[in-house]
């Protein structure tokens, strides 16, 4: 498994009374590349990004949210984009946990996870142009509020 440095602005759409939080990992116990309460951040590399990414987990009765940029600074990270794993990972893994199987995604991630990584690229399933970035490590050497917030609304998700 082959790490690249990284140091860029990346986005994550939260709830707008979480925004001191901004650079916590995610509270629930599992998600696409994380279970068993393992660490995971999930943001995306463009604002037009995390507006894609959020689109699928939208209710219409959810309070208002924020666009945070964050930076992350990183020496180890996998990019899955650039493997034969990519197009796996791209699967509806919530489909998979509702009828009580381990997610296949998950099988990335614990891999890169046991090689070191700090975080993994993959691109998104529904616009494989644009990345999305997972952070396994949210250390504050990796990943610090980068600028103030600004309302995100749902109308900004993006086909």
């Amino acid at each position: 498994m082959h790490f690249s440095s990284y140091s860029m602005v990346v986005w994550r759409i939260m709830f707008a009374d979480l925004s001191g939080q901004a650079c916590e990992p995610v509270s629930s116990a599992f998600g696409r590349f994380h279970h068993s309460e393992q660490v995971a951040l999930y943001t995306s590399c463009t604002e037009e990004g995390a507006s894609v990414a959020i689109k699928r987990y939208l209710q219409s009765d959810d309070p208002e949210r924020i666009i945070v940029p964050l930076q992350v600074n990183s020496d180890r990270i996998y990019d899955i984009r650039k493997t034969d794993f990519s197009n796996s990972a791209s699967i509806v893994w919530q489909d998979c946990v509702e009828r009580g199987e381990s997610a296949p995604t998950w099988y990335f991630s614990d891999s890169a996870r046991k090689a070191g990584a700090q975080g993994m690229l993959y691109a998104s399933r529904s616009r494989p142009d644009l990345t999305h970035l997972v952070l396994f490590d949210v250390s504050t050497g990796i990943v610090k509020q980068a600028g103030v917030s600004k309302p995100w609304y749902p109308s900004l998700a993006c086909d």
